[in-house]
């Protein structure tokens, strides 16, 4: 299904300017709801422009109303043109994320053993070389790389996580796990990122009076295994 060119700021628009639930926000603008909620409680790392999908082009006015008016419905975005998408070459991940990676990908090869190499690379935007490397542990910065969820790191988005790893068990001829993370651990990962962003906040006004910010609570990830 295709999805608005802003998906975030698309979000939080319509967060801030309808009241279609959670469920029908994340589905359109294909995120995963918790990212929706974060958006809603306003514990992003930063505060997000809304940018309107009915100015866009993206929905109707009547669109927003049958989701308003039915929870169960689907909001179904308009056609616009053509989007010139990259077909070929690794995914494109931002420079200031880069670093990341290796942790990221060790994150998946320990929790996620059942995904593929090849998988991993297209999720992640790596090589296969990469991979391998650190899964044999011969990467020249071992020593440094700690496992880190790659939702959270912001390599991928639940939903892509999601997917791959229900392929993958499919795959491989396992159950594919159930995300519970909507159930007891809901506010607990909120938390999570509302400590996150008030760290940031910290850190950005310790900088700009020239000093050191003190460190965040320590915070006990709920979905360490």
């Amino acid at each position: 299904m295709a999805q608005p060119l802003m998906p975030h700021a698309t979000a939080s628009w319509l967060v801030d300017n309808t009241s279609l639930s959670f469920e029908q926000i994340a589905d359109f603008c294909g995120l995963h709801i918790l990212e929706v909620q974060a958006i809603a409680d306003d514990t992003a790392a930063t505060k997000l422009t809304g940018r309107d999908p009915v100015r866009a082009h993206e929905l109707t006015q009547d669109e927003i109303e049958k989701g308003q008016a039915d929870p169960n419905y689907r909001l179904k975005i308009q056609k616009g043109p053509e989007q010139v998408r990259r077909t070929k070459g690794p995914r494109y991940t931002p420079v200031s994320k880069r670093q990341d990676k290796p942790d990221g990908i060790a994150w998946i090869i320990r929790n996620h053993p059942e995904i593929s190499d090849g998988a991993i690379g297209k999720l992640i935007g790596t090589t296969r070389t990469t991979i391998a490397a650190i899964r044999d542990r011969t990467h020249w910065n071992i020593g440094n790389i700690v496992p880190k969820d790659p939702v959270t790191l912001g390599l991928c988005s639940q939903r892509e996580l999601d997917a791959l790893v229900t392929k993958a068990a499919k795959a491989a001829g396992m159950e594919a796990p159930t995300d519970t993370r909507l159930e007891g651990d809901r506010e607990a990962l909120l938390e999570q990122l509302r400590n996150e962003r008030q760290q940031a906040a910290r850190d950005a006004e310790a900088l700009a009076n020239g000093e050191r910010a003190e460190p965040a609570p320590a915070f006990i990830d709920p979905f360490k295994r």
